[in-house]
């Protein structure tokens, strides 16, 4: 992870600074100067596709009214790299498999943050990390979209956007836009270049929680990704591609 400043882009190879070299040609996050192609994410990420989604979620769900198309979008300006390169197929693809996660981890966007995060939050931190040290009274446990977890991540997100990700990280779940781009800075700095590159959806499934799903670990949880981005997919009419499991 880049973890660069708010006016900082991530180079393709992960560096952080500013100019053509770092927010031009492969600028994987941050204030990158233009998308590679014409695609539109919103005209991809349409009122119905999203709220196909989100109305799934029950009416008492936190995440009903907290996760927005509006809140998507604004979010998805400061990564306009985000379904912006190949081919539109490809766009569709890398939108429906980041969605796909995002359904499987909030439960159709019902949950903002991890059930019983409190109770799990000594599980979050990684006292060896002495970049972005846990902070006392604080929990590093699942919030937002794709469920953003651990002190260094919280820590590296809060660089990249621009909130203090160590001293409150939980404004990832008071902030709809905020909440919103640290799915889409996790996203980007790994799963975008393996949906880009025509890995298939299966390594993004090893990106997010591979040790605890893929290679059998649970086949149960790795069916119900891909049933989400097929159906995806099917939506957006686009072929979901080979290498679909992990």
């Amino acid at each position: 992870a880049c973890g660069c400043r708010a006016n900082e882009c991530c180079s393709q190879h992960g560096y952080c600074g500013t100019g053509e070299v770092y927010c031009g040609n492969g600028c994987r996050s941050g204030r990158c100067h233009v998308s590679s192609t014409g695609n539109k994410v919103s005209d991809t990420v349409t009122a119905a596709f999203f709220n196909g989604i989100a109305n799934q979620a029950g009416g008492g769900c936190a995440g009903r009214g907290f996760y927005t198309r509006a809140a998507f979008l604004e979010a998805a300006r400061s990564y306009p790299r985000f379904g912006g390169v190949g081919s539109a197929d490809d766009s569709k693809r890398e939108i429906a498999a980041f969605f796909a996660h995002v359904t499987h981890e909030t439960g159709h966007m019902c949950h903002v943050e991890e059930i019983n995060g409190p109770s799990k939050a000594a599980d979050y931190c990684d006292k060896q990390n002495k970049q972005y040290p846990c902070k006392a009274g604080k929990g590093y446990y699942g919030r937002g979209p794709i469920q953003l977890s651990w002190n260094y991540n919280y820590g590296a997100a809060g660089e990249s956007i621009g909130f203090d990700g160590l001293n409150n990280p939980e404004i990832v779940a008071t902030d709809r836009v905020v909440s919103f781009k640290t799915a889409l800075w996790f996203w980007m700095n790994g799963c975008h270049s393996i949906m880009t590159s025509g890995k298939g959806f299966g390594a993004t499934i090893r990106a997010i929680n591979g040790p605890k799903e893929c290679g059998g670990a649970n086949p149960s949880t790795v069916s119900a990704r891909v049933k989400y981005y097929r159906d995806y997919c099917n939506q957006l009419r686009v072929d979901p591609g080979t290498n679909l499991r992990c």
